[in-house]
């Protein structure tokens, strides 16, 4: 069986989530170099790069990158962006990377890209992995949603046209799941479906699930303007700590 993540990152994406912009990542990469407490020339691993706008402000902040994303359109785009070759580029499951133990000084999980699995045992798996990757005292930043917020503020539906194209987003939460089923549509032509399906988990789920996997939890800011988290009013759940 084909999972959702195995389909619903191809060509439709760049059009449905063209509106993430470079700008807004270098502002979020400016608070990740401070919480992270990187050194010059560090080397951090993008985990779920996607097109790989933080991936590339990273590496114009002086620092070594390797983005690793699952989807191979997705990554076409990055190295497309990526104009001087200057990040690493892989493709791999997120649970099994393809990087050597300890390679790593940073690992960065942003904008909720986890949770995509039914169960806890594979969510741990891709801590697992970033632990296994990070040196001894390296750091790792995990950017997800609040469920909390979430729950009270979610956008049952929203429509708009791009590129000529009708998209239709339809959220909601079911099972302890956050859905959204998206629907494009060119003109005269039948709506193309995708789903998006992300588990939801609390901060003492995430703490449970790091202590598993042997990553120490320091911090958690609720957004990239350097507010504390708080359960009911943060739009996010930005989990910063350590390898010990």
């Amino acid at each position: 069986m084909t999972e959702w993540y195995e389909q619903s990152f191809g060509e439709d994406y760049l059009l449905v989530y063209k509106h993430r912009d470079a700008q807004g990542a270098k502002h979020e990469v400016h608070r990740m170099i401070s919480w992270l407490k990187l050194a010059p020339g560090a080397k951090v691993l993008d985990l779920c790069c996607g097109m790989g706008r933080h991936s590339l402000a990273l590496t114009e902040a002086g620092y070594r990158v390797t983005g690793v994303d699952l989807s191979e359109v997705l990554l076409r785009e990055a190295k497309r962006l990526d104009s001087r070759g200057q990040v690493t580029w892989r493709q791999a499951d997120m649970r099994r990377l393809p990087l050597e133990h300890g390679e790593f000084d940073a690992v960065v999980n942003l904008f909720t890209s986890f949770g995509y699995f039914r169960e806890d045992v594979e969510q741990i798996k891709v801590l697992q992995e970033a632990r296994r990757v990070l040196k001894p005292g390296g750091r790792f930043l995990l950017d997800f949603l609040n469920p909390a917020y979430t729950a009270v503020h979610l956008v049952p539906q929203s429509e708009r046209e791009d590129e000529g194209q009708r998209i239709v987003e339809r959220r909601r939460i079911e099972d302890g799941y956050v859905m959204k089923d998206i629907a494009v549509t060119a003109p005269g032509g039948e709506p193309r479906h995708y789903l998006e399906r992300i588990k939801l988990y609390g901060l003492d789920d995430f703490r449970r699930m790091l202590k598993e996997a042997g990553l120490e939890l320091q911090n958690v800011h609720g957004n990239y303007n350097e507010e504390t988290y708080d359960p009911d009013t943060s739009r996010r759940m930005i989990l910063v700590g350590v390898r010990p």
